[in-house]
């Protein structure tokens, strides 16, 4: 009856909060201060039986971390995500650390907590940049680098952690038995994750059920494993995801298990909510709106900076750095694990509720809204000039009668039609990689994103006859086409789109005709079946040019 009337009261706070597009951690955290002694009390004398769901929240979450720690793709992080990453983390955990001394804060308090800080949630980020369809862009890429270090540190930190639960909570331990520990632990997973577990996964992925039931045992098994042998739980659950990352069920196996961690973290920050009581107002506020201030300006103004003097746009580096204005979960996991080592004492965790309750909230809109804050600024930011980076990357672009913008999928043929034409024509796309390969061909090609207009006004369409756009993001045409209405050019202009509305939407923005690629898949299906015989060597002529294509692609 009471798990009942919690959850019911958890929909009907979330319910809410998604109207004020929020994350829904924000309704847990909620839900949690309402059933907690604050207001209801409905977890009086179940608290144990919640926290012990709680912890399975926490291995579950930390099983994703390793999960998604793709060891073969770590080599692709870059220097830049790299740097970025590990700046950040440096000057919230240093400066971080200094606010809360000064605020009295006792020093091993100030570590956590600042420590604690410095991660984004990369579940809130994901979900917003996909609902933007913002992922692929120039700064979603990097914003995901960032996150995959953060992930990595974590990693690191939880490691460190676990050495010092397992001793005593005492730092005496040797710091090389610490490394050669996470060394042994690390060889295990790669051991695994190469010779064993292959083997296995192919016997149980044939059924998606006996698939997830392995998984969970593998996880909580693994761990158990390791804590057993001297590690902690949260060391044992990192690693069980470790040795899955590079597995080709891995996509499979992740969807699988979220919503089961997504049920239990639900519950992990209920009890987290439940902590915050009337007497811990006055101990908190202040130090919860500082640090939530120094969140909120401090950890966006370092990525500025850092992705500045990498020679990033002033709107890419402005954009990434909204995105770090708010706390992660991890945070309030790293504060769960101090408290079981005695690091911790129930204060820090009620500062950290109210910091990520703040940050979460007004990151959200900040994120939802970042290209209009951006405009807004503009006139602030041309005070101090012009932006360097992006005029000196495009001040000698020559004119062309042909801009295609987008290079993937349907630019590809394009793009192949004006060079057999002898077109003078340019590409724009956000890829450095695909602008790489272009200029290995020849091909004139800029890097930029054109949903910053700043970027749109370098380019240049006094002679341009025709625009041909092939991205599937549908506002982002529409601000090119009233970008062309704006500079007067006279080009007639080709869109893209999936859907019917959007096509409408850029037919009233203006432009001469859209394509829409599964129309034109229909109608060219339609001349295949009435113009050529039904022969086995004619769909053959097409598969092997088919085959061509992709392969020179």
């Amino acid at each position: 009856m009471q798990m009942t009337i919690l959850l019911v009261i958890t929909v009907t706070i979330s319910f809410f909060v998604r109207l004020l597009k929020q994350p829904l951690i924000v309704a847990y955290i909620l839900t949690g201060i309402a059933c907690g002694p604050f207001f209801l009390n409905l977890l009086n004398g179940q608290e144990q039986m919640y926290e012990v769901f709680a912890k399975f929240g926490v291995v579950l979450l930390l099983f994703i971390i390793g999960l998604n720690l793709n060891v073969r793709h770590l080599k692709n992080i870059g220097r830049v995500s790299l740097i970025a990453g590990l700046g950040q983390f440096l000057f919230t955990v240093f400066f971080g650390a200094i606010l809360l001394l000064v605020l009295k804060l006792p020093l091993t308090t100030a570590i956590f907590l600042a420590i604690a800080t410095t991660f984004s949630s990369t579940i809130i980020l994901v979900r917003l940049l996909t609902d933007k369809k913002d992922l692929e862009t120039v700064y979603g890429r990097h914003v995901i680098g960032i996150m995959l270090v953060q992930d990595l540190i974590a990693v690191v930190i939880m490691i460190f952690l676990g050495a010092l639960k397992n001793d005593g909570g005492q730092i005496t331990y040797s710091l090389l038995f610490l490394f050669l520990k996470g060394g042994l632990a690390f060889v295990c997973t790669l051991l695994l994750s190469k010779y064993l577990l292959p083997f296995i996964l192919e016997k149980v992925a044939s059924s998606g059920e006996l698939l997830f039931i392995f998984t969970i045992a593998w996880c909580f098994g693994l761990s158990c494993v390791l804590y057993l042998l001297g590690f902690s739980v949260e060391m044992g659950a990192i690693a069980a995801g470790l040795s899955l990352s590079t597995s080709p069920y891995q996509p499979q196996i992740a969807s699988r298990i979220k919503p089961l961690r997504d049920f239990f973290l639900v519950l992990f920050f209920i009890v987290l909510g439940s902590t915050m009581t009337v007497s811990s107002l006055g101990y908190i506020w202040l130090p919860g709106i500082l640090l939530s201030l120094f969140i909120l300006i401090g950890n966006p103004l370092i990525l500025f900076i850092i992705f500045r003097s990498l020679n990033f746009t002033r709107r890419n580096s402005f954009l990434i750095g909204l995105t770090a204005a708010q706390v992660s979960e991890f945070g309030f996991i790293l504060l769960f694990t101090g408290e079981q080592l005695g690091y911790v004492h129930g204060e820090e965790v009620a500062i950290f509720t109210f910091v990520a309750l703040t940050t979460i909230f007004l990151s959200s809109y900040l994120i939802i809204y970042n290209e209009k804050i951006y405009q807004f600024l503009i006139p602030f930011f041309n005070i101090f000039g012009q932006d360097k980076v992006r005029t000196e990357r495009n001040k000698k672009l020559p004119m062309y009668d042909v801009w295609v913008i987008g290079y993937h999928r349907i630019g590809y043929g394009i793009c192949e039609a004006l060079l057999k034409s002898k077109t003078k024509f340019a590409v724009v796309d956000f890829d450095p990689v695909v602008v790489k390969k272009l200029h290995s061909r020849k091909i004139p090609a800029v890097f930029g994103d054109i949903a910053d207009v700043e970027f749109l006004n370098d380019l240049r369409f006094e002679n341009t006859k025709l625009v041909i756009m092939t991205i599937p993001a549908a506002d982002d045409q529409i601000n090119m086409i009233k970008h062309l209405k704006h500079c007067g050019s006279d080009a007639l202009v080709i869109g893209n789109s999936y859907h019917r509305s959007d096509t409408s939407a850029m037919y009233r923005a203006g432009a001469d005709y859209v394509m829409m690629p599964y129309l034109l898949g229909g109608d060219w299906a339609a001349n295949l079946i009435t113009g050529h015989r039904w022969t086995k060597r004619v769909f053959n002529k097409l598969k092997e040019e088919q085959k061509d294509l992709l392969t020179y692609k």
